[in-house]
């Protein structure tokens, strides 16, 4: 089987070829060059750190997993949910969330549905082409995913749930991973009891996301929720996920609840630097720096030439819904940042990136746009 891998090295469209055995040889190489004090074993995969980009629906497209490896500190990263139908359909979108390129690496694809035969199909197929590793979406809240079914509501039933995991776990040799919630409401909290039973039908590791579906992105995240889930498995790891949005944020989850890795979202696009500063502070060296405005804005057209290989012209579209996120971070002003929102070709973009240079530090709020209403799920465009 050959797997269709995006090159990264120039703004056109363009495709290169790999094929199972070079991917595996390659992933292995990346996976196990790191000190051992700082991995982290899922499987049969040795991760080089134990911080993780999350998957972020419309937001963790290859670009921006590209972008924040070329950062440093990252140890796992996961795709947008992928619908498994849609997958084993070749659906356009589906391979376009999936796609992958030589630096995007250690990669786990999510997927996502309710029926565990096209879930184990999916995984067969990615296992097939390359890939190696399937997360299995249990988190998503957001209701035309739960309403066919998949993402938190999968949780609601234990038997239904089990029967799922054991499916895809038992379709594949490639390590098989469950995110998701403490459970439905506060009334359902499944997490540990599923945790447990996900364990001995042969899943890899556990994500917690320390909220309940019916809270959405919004309240707090519950600590003590993910301690019960690590508390609940004997072997497997526990990755906490949650409001980490710094250094200190990482430590006290990893502090008060025991888990082995932390998976990082919003956080990632608050402060794209976070991966190399808890790479920094796990060696016990200064993390606490402050990239150059020549840097800060590197990475802002880094990251948007990088989709324009990908998406082309759609990119000013694609790329709009970063600006609320990155604004704060890269001392971008606001009225640049709303021309960000607002932006349509190509010329445009590198006119407000010169401008932004040029008006690096007039930025008046340090708190992002976005963070003045925390978006519930997918926006617009994704």
């Amino acid at each position: 089987m050959i797997l269709a891998v995006q090159s990264t090295d120039s703004l056109s469209r363009r495709f290169i070829q790999i094929s199972p055995s070079m991917m595996n040889a390659q992933s292995s190489a990346n996976e196990t060059d790191q000190p051992a004090s700082r991995e982290i074993r899922i499987g049969d995969r040795v991760l080089p750190s134990r911080f993780f980009l999350a998957p972020l629906a419309g937001y963790t497209h290859l670009a921006f997993r590209t972008a924040i490896r070329e950062l440093g500190g990252l140890g796992l990263a996961t795709t947008d949910l992928v619908h498994a139908t849609s997958l084993l359909s070749k659906n356009r979108k589906s391979l376009e969330l999936i796609a992958t390129n030589e630096i995007d690496r250690p990669l786990s694809i999510q997927i996502f549905g309710s029926k565990p035969d096209v879930l184990a199909a999916a995984a067969l197929w990615l296992e097939d082409h390359g890939y190696t590793g399937v997360d299995i979406n249990m988190g998503c809240p957001m209701a035309k995913v739960n309403g066919q079914g998949g993402g938190a509501r999968i949780t609601c039933e234990y038997d239904s749930a089990c029967e799922l995991v054991s499916r895809v776990v038992n379709a594949v040799k490639i390590p098989v991973t469950v995110k998701m919630r403490l459970g439905w409401d506060r009334d359902k909290l499944t997490a540990p009891e599923l945790a447990a039973a996900f364990e001995q039908l042969g899943a890899a590791a556990i994500t917690i996301h320390g909220r309940t579906r019916a809270q959405g992105f919004g309240g707090s995240v519950d600590m003590d929720g993910i301690r019960q889930v690590v508390e609940a498995v004997e072997k497997i790891p526990v990755v906490g996920n949650g409001d980490v949005r710094s250094v200190k944020d990482a430590q006290s989850m990893q502090k008060t609840t025991g888990c082995d890795a932390i998976a990082i979202g919003r956080g990632a696009m608050l402060d794209p630097w976070l991966f190399r500063r808890l790479e920094l502070a796990s060696q016990s060296k200064d993390w606490d720096f402050e990239p150059t405005p020549d840097e800060q804005v590197h990475f802002l057209r880094r990251h948007f030439r990088l989709m324009t290989g990908q998406h082309e012209e759609y990119s000013c579209k694609l790329f709009r819904k970063f600006a609320g996120w990155y604004g704060a971070r890269l001392g971008i002003p606001e009225d640049l940042e709303n021309r960000l929102r607002r932006f349509d070709s190509f010329d445009e973009f590198e006119s407000i990136a010169d401008e932004i240079r040029l008006r690096h530090g007039e930025r008046e709020s340090t708190v992002a746009t976005a963070l003045v209403k925390v978006p519930n799920g997918p926006v617009e465009r994704w």
